[in-house]
C-alpha cells in the first residue's frame, strides 16, 4: 500500500516537473517566432492529452466495432447488422429516440414556465433553489428517490411508494409503474425531467432578465401584451439560451445511463443503447457489439454538438 503511494506522489511529482519545464522554455522563448514557439508549448500538452484520451481510444473503438462480437476478429459489420436486426436492440433505439424527443421538450416547458412564474416575485430566490435542487443530485441518487416513489406492493398491504399510496387513497388498485410497458420508459423519463427543469429554469431565466427593458416598454407601446409579448419579444430575445439548453439536454438525454440502469436494470423493454453499450462491453462479454454500439452513439450525438456550436459562432 505505501509503496503505491509513493508511486503515485513519484507521478505527480514527475508531472508537475514537467509541467514546470515546459513553462520555463516557454518563458524563455524570444525573437521573431516567440509568439508562435510560446503558443506551442502551452497548447501543444493539451493537444497531447485529447489525442491519448479521446482521439486514440475512438480510433480503437471504432476498429474493435467491425471485427466481429468479440472485437477480435477479421473485418466485419455483423456487429452493426446486429444492431438493426435484433429485436432488443432495435426496441432500445427506439426508447432513445423517445427520450430524446420528449426530455429536451418538456423539460424546458417547465423550465421556461417557472421562470416565467417566479420571475420578480417575493419568493423568486426560494423557489428557484428547491426547483434547481435536483440538479445537486447525482443520476443515481435521483433513480433510488423515484424507485422509491414508484415502489409497487399489493392493494392491502401497506405501501411505502408515494404514488401507489395516492391510488390507495382514491380507493384505487396500485400499480407495478416500472414494468408496464410502454408507461415504463414514460415514468422513468419522468425522471430525467425532475432533473433537468431545474437547469433549464435556471438559464432561460437569467436569458430573460438579460432582455433590455427598453425592448419590452417599447413592444407594449405597440399593444403587445401577454402571449404576443412572449411570443414576438422574449423568445426572439432568447433563442441562443433555448438552443444551448435544448442541444444540452438533448445530448444528456440520448446518453442516459444511470437512471435506466439504477430503476429496470434495462429490463421490461426499457433499455437504451448507452445501457446495451454497458451490458454488451461489460456483462455478456460481447466487446465488439459494444464498441459499434458507441459508435453509434457517437454518431447521434455529433450532429447536435455542431449545431450547437455553429449556433453560438453566429450568436458571438
Amino acid at each position: 500500500m505505501a509503496w503505491k503511494f509513493g508511486q503515485m506522489l513519484l507521478a505527480l511529482a514527475v508531472l508537475a516537473a514537467l509541467i514546470a519545464l515546459l513553462l520555463f522554455a516557454a518563458s524563455r522563448a524570444r525573437g521573431k517566432h516567440g509568439d508562435t514557439v510560446r503558443a506551442i508549448f502551452f497548447v501543444g500538452p493539451t493537444l497531447v492529452l485529447v489525442a491519448v484520451g479521446l482521439i486514440w481510444p475512438t480510433i480503437l473503438t471504432i476498429v474493435q466495432s467491425v471485427r466481429g462480437a468479440s472485437g477480435s476478429g477479421a473485418f466485419s459489420l455483423v456487429n452493426y447488422a446486429s444492431i438493426f436486426t435484433r429485436d432488443d436492440l432495435r426496441q432500445s433505439i427506439i426508447n432513445t429516440a423517445v427520450w430524446v424527443l420528449l426530455v429536451p421538450v418538456l423539460a424546458i416547458g417547465i423550465g421556461l414556465l417557472y421562470a416565467i412564474i417566479v420571475d420578480r416575485t417575493p419568493i423568486e430566490s426560494v423557489a428557484k433553489t428547491l426547483i434547481f435542487m435536483p440538479m445537486a443530485i447525482s443520476m443515481v441518487g435521483a433513480s433510488v428517490i423515484w424507485k422509491f416513489v414508484y415502489e409497487y406492493r399489493p392493494t392491502q398491504a401497506p405501501q411505502i411508494g408515494l404514488l401507489n399510496q395516492f391510488l390507495k387513497t382514491f380507493g384505487l388498485d396500485t400499480q407495478q409503474f416500472l414494468i408496464e410497458f410502454p408507461w415504463n420508459n414514460l415514468f422513468l423519463i419522468v425522471v430525467m425531467i425532475w432533473i433537468q427543469a431545474g437547469f433549464a429554469m435556471t438559464v432561460l431565466s437569467a436569458a430573460i432578465k438579460a432582455i433590455p427593458e427598453d425592448i419590452i416598454e417599447a413592444a407594449k407601446i405597440d399593444g403587445a401584451t401577454g402571449w404576443s409579448l412572449f411570443r414576438f419579444v422574449t423568445l426572439p430575445s432568447i433563442r441562443a439560451s433555448l438552443i444551448m439548453v435544448l442541444t444540452t439536454i438533448a445530448i444528456a438525454a440520448l446518453k442516459v445511463f444511470d437512471i435506466v440502469r439504477t430503476m429496470t436494470g434495462g429490463n421490461f423493454r426499457t433499455s437504451v443503447v448507452a445501457n446495451d453499450f454497458y451490458s454488451s462491453s461489460f456483462t455478456q462479454n460481447q466487446p465488439g457489439l459494444g464498441s459499434a454500439l458507441a459508435v453509434l452513439l457517437f454518431v447521434l450525438v455529433s450532429p447536435i454538438i455542431f449545431y450547437n456550436v455553429r449556433q453560438l459562432r453566429q450568436v458571438s
